[in-house]
């Protein structure tokens, strides 16, 4: 495994020489046996917590540390972790900690979306290989830099749509590829919530415990404000994805996946904010859809504050002979006339896709949702958002999803950074 990059060359100087004295040794003294994958994971919220417990659950994997903003918040994650195997996990506030550990194998991102690609390529240029969580990049071109990097440094790069690990959806998918419904040319998907308002925010002192500065990390600064911290950030375009980006991905990767179609030649959107008149920045009624070469279109409807005829996550698939919907962890198939022929009930947890990245890392064994896929499915949200902040359909390459003719669209293929914090490769 390569030696740990210093804090100079992935932060910058200006970044690095200030934290530098910050950052102290490295925090455990020992090399793990060769059979166990030590882990650190950044972000300790609600999903942050339950990745940390998954992984620590798994044979032969032990999660040494775990790294948050919030002090409160990895201590506590901290003493869950450590009570799995009654043993001390160590809290840290700063995830370079985990990068200058040459005992640590992998990094965990649980962070905040616009931390996903920055911390991720980071990691691969330290030697870590990496799992992050959904969406993996905050815009197109960081998910383009994240593929660059695992490749440069050869690391493992998963990304979390835990679906691709389901028994009976992966079955499903191979229903679609032996033509149970015929040729399939169109999927549809659906998410549905009940969000309620975040209200009208204020500056207001940052909160003790917490390290504001380094929350923001490659986002431009702003003035903390008492309505984005810890989740509300999803709904501004600064840190977040809206619901696209949040639990769309989820279901559009299942789409494309069945579809069997990379890179769009058209996305279009409509929709807005609608139920409350607050801070939020990103559409709470969402329809975008994509077309592919080969006749082939995706759809995704999103609901955050209405959950109407009770759609929580849904995909379908629509052929010449019939229909198949994932149900669930299973499936159902129909035929033309929406009469049921089969029905496939399934189970599915995290702890298959988290098996699966340490076997590939152990042995080889294929990423069930590598980078690159990651990066497919994901770019397809940040094309939804783009076409919804334009107010125009964008044509695309379909070699890379680039969007053409239209510069203005392009501005938002990639973000401003805060200066010495641009992810490089």
């Amino acid at each position: 495994m390569p030696n740990p990059l210093s804090r100079r060359r992935f932060l910058g100087a200006a970044a690095g020489a200030a934290a530098g004295a910050a950052l102290g040794p490295a925090i455990h003294a020992r090399r793990s046996p060769s059979q166990t994958l030590v882990v650190g994971v950044m972000g300790t919220g609600g999903r942050g917590t339950s990745l940390a417990l998954g992984f620590e659950k798994l044979e032969g994997v032990e999660v040494a540390t775990v790294c948050d903003v919030d002090r409160k918040r990895a201590e506590a994650a901290a003493g869950s972790v450590g009570k799995v195997h009654e043993r001390k996990v160590n809290p840290v506030g700063d995830f370079r900690r985990i990068l200058d550990d040459k005992n640590i194998d992998i990094l965990v991102i649980g962070a905040g979306n616009h931390w996903h690609a920055p911390a991720a390529i980071q990691a691969c240029a330290a030697g870590k290989h990496v799992y992050v969580e959904k969406p993996c990049s905050h815009n197109p071109w960081e998910g383009e830099m994240m593929v660059a990097a695992a490749r440069k440094h050869d690391r493992r790069v998963q990304m979390g749509n835990q679906r691709r690990s389901y028994p009976k959806i992966v079955e499903a998918m191979e229903e679609l590829r032996k033509g149970a419904i015929g040729k399939v040319s169109f999927s549809r998907s659906v998410y549905a919530n009940v969000r309620g308002s975040i209200g009208k925010g204020k500056e207001a002192p940052v909160p003790e415990g917490l390290d504001y500065e380094l929350w923001q990390g490659p986002a431009p600064r702003r003035p903390y404000r008492d309505n984005i911290h810890p989740y509300n950030w999803h709904w501004f375009w600064h840190w977040g994805n809206g619901e696209l980006g949040n639990n769309g991905v989820h279901s559009i990767d299942l789409s494309r996946w069945g579809l069997g179609v990379d890179y769009p030649i058209r996305a279009v959107s409509s929709g807005g904010r609608y139920a409350f008149d607050d801070d939020q920045e990103t559409p709470d009624t969402h329809v975008v859809s994509f077309e592919f070469e080969g006749g082939k279109r995706i759809t995704w409807e999103g609901l955050s504050c209405n959950r109407g005829l009770g759609l929580g996550p849904y995909v379908s698939f629509h052929g010449s002979e019939g229909t198949l919907v994932l149900e669930g962890a299973g499936y159902v198939v129909y035929d033309k006339n929406n009469k049921e022929v089969r029905k496939v009930a399934g189970q599915g947890s995290d702890a298959a896709h988290f098996q699966n990245f340490v076997d590939s890392i152990r042995g080889g064994a294929k990423l069930n949702s590598e980078i690159e896929e990651g990066h497919k499915s994901t770019l397809l949200c940040h094309l939804g958002n783009i076409a919804h902040r334009t107010g125009r359909a964008l044509r695309c390459d379909p070699k890379d999803g680039k969007i053409r003719d239209d510069a203005d669209a392009m501005k938002l293929w990639k973000r401003e950074y805060e200066p010495g914090w641009e992810p490089k490769v």
